[in-house]
């Protein structure tokens, strides 16, 4: 796939998938107000606004990997034709997934707000169970042992300390 349609098609799913499940959907819970609970809630603001950016960062990191290393997209229908396995997926195998985790997280404790925080539970559940019946039995058809070697090296869901030095 050319980079170019790799960088539109991933731009799209940008907006469509992360920006629905980590932008829209917590609007739609909380309209991005601040609540204040009667004890001070400083330090989880602060940390809730770390978590949205460091998630986003490394959201917007990862789509670029894709299209750069990968050659395709995060988008079931437009694939990656290489498995990427660099920058933060040296780390943890579903860097995505835990950025718009970290979104969502974030949201909940800088507004302080338990309804964006229940679905932040609901979306951890969801992505857990695609990438148990859907995206590891597919990655695994088409990458085979490269895909065995790698999820046997590097976490789901829980970062390493120090970056994976498989072939990248």
């Amino acid at each position: 796939m050319k980079k170019t349609y790799a960088a539109l098609g991933s731009t799209i799913f940008f907006f469509l998938a992360p920006g629905i499940v980590a932008g829209l959907t917590p609007w739609w819970i909380g309209h991005w107000r601040f609540q204040y609970p009667p004890w001070d809630t400083r330090p989880l603001h602060w940390f809730g606004a770390v978590l949205v950016a460091a998630g986003l960062a490394g959201l917007i990191d990862c789509f670029a990997r894709f299209v750069r290393d990968g050659r395709g997209t995060p988008a079931p229908p437009m694939p990656t034709e290489t498995l990427v396995i660099s920058g933060l997926y040296r780390y943890v195998r579903n860097p995505m997934y835990v950025a718009v985790l970290a979104i969502i997280l974030g949201q909940g404790l800088l507004f302080g707000n338990t309804g964006i925080l229940q679905y932040a539970a609901i979306a951890w559940i969801c992505a857990h169970l695609f990438v148990l019946l859907y995206e590891e039995p597919i990655l695994q058809h088409t990458y085979g042992d490269q895909y065995d070697l790698y999820r046997t090296s590097v976490p789901r869901w829980l970062p390493r300390l120090a970056p994976w030095q498989g072939q990248s």
